[in-house]
């Protein structure tokens, strides 16, 4: 059976044209002609089964054949706010990776001990569409901008609220036993801190705004993967 190929074309509904890097990718990689079959995303939640009308050098223009609303694949809403690492790649692989489990919402935080304090978003954009495309999800990860780590938990939020960390001298439970005892349908937004972890302080100020004090387990993690071990426990306690 030949592989579906997805395109992500947030215009579908109103639009018979593919963006330039997806019609670049359609028509000199795939070298799709016309009257070949392709499905659309729009990352709101819609496929959208096309056929090609016309393919030309840069061009590639598309009929909806069929709209087909999709529903979502877990409950509640999925939010991680980390601290990026140094080494960009490394974030780079975690949202990929993200995405492909299943993540509603990435934001970066800027912290006391943080070793990146700037990060920009369109190489993590491009890396979100093609994870997107490549794990058939019909909702696209939305990407923050980095907010300072103050502000961030200033922010009002619905459901569920943990900062992950490792200060023994701060009482912390699992984040997954406490995941599991909450609605599959409630909002989770976990906090990951960079390297050297968050400072005592911003962990206790987190506390003092509502954020529930956790651990990820027993093994010491690098940021990256304390990111997509949160993101997962997450998903599980939302299936």
């Amino acid at each position: 059976m030949k592989e579906v190929r997805f395109f992500y074309a947030p215009d579908a509904a109103t639009s018979n044209e593919l963006p330039s890097e997806e019609a670049m990718h359609a028509l000199r990689v795939l070298r799709l002609q016309t009257g070949d079959e392709l499905m659309l995303m729009d990352g709101v939640g819609n496929f959208y089964r096309a056929e090609v009308t016309l393919a030309h050098i840069k061009h590639c223009l598309y009929d909806i054949i069929e709209t087909m609303p999709q529903q979502p694949q877990w409950l509640g809403h999925v939010h991680l706010a980390i601290a990026p690492t140094k080494h960009m790649e490394r974030m780079e692989w975690l949202v990929e990776k993200a995405v492909e489990i299943g993540v509603d919402e990435i934001s970066f935080l800027n912290c006391q001990f943080s070793e990146r304090r700037i990060v920009k978003l369109p190489r993590l954009e491009k890396i979100v569409v093609a994870a997107t495309k490549q794990s058939h999800k019909a909702w696209k990860t939305v990407l923050n901008e980095i907010a300072s780590f103050h502000d961030f938990i200033a922010q009002p939020r619905e459901g569920g609220k943990y900062i992950a960390h490792c200060y023994d001298e701060i009482p912390r439970e699992s984040l997954f036993d406490l995941l599991r005892q909450t609605s599959p349908s409630e909002e989770s937004t976990v906090l990951v801190g960079p390297e050297g972890d968050f400072s005592i302080d911003e962990v206790r100020q987190a506390i003092a705004n509502g954020y529930q004090s956790v651990h990820l387990g027993e093994s010491r993690l690098r940021t990256e993967t304390a990111g997509l071990s949160a993101v997962m426990m997450m998903q599980l306690s939302k299936m």
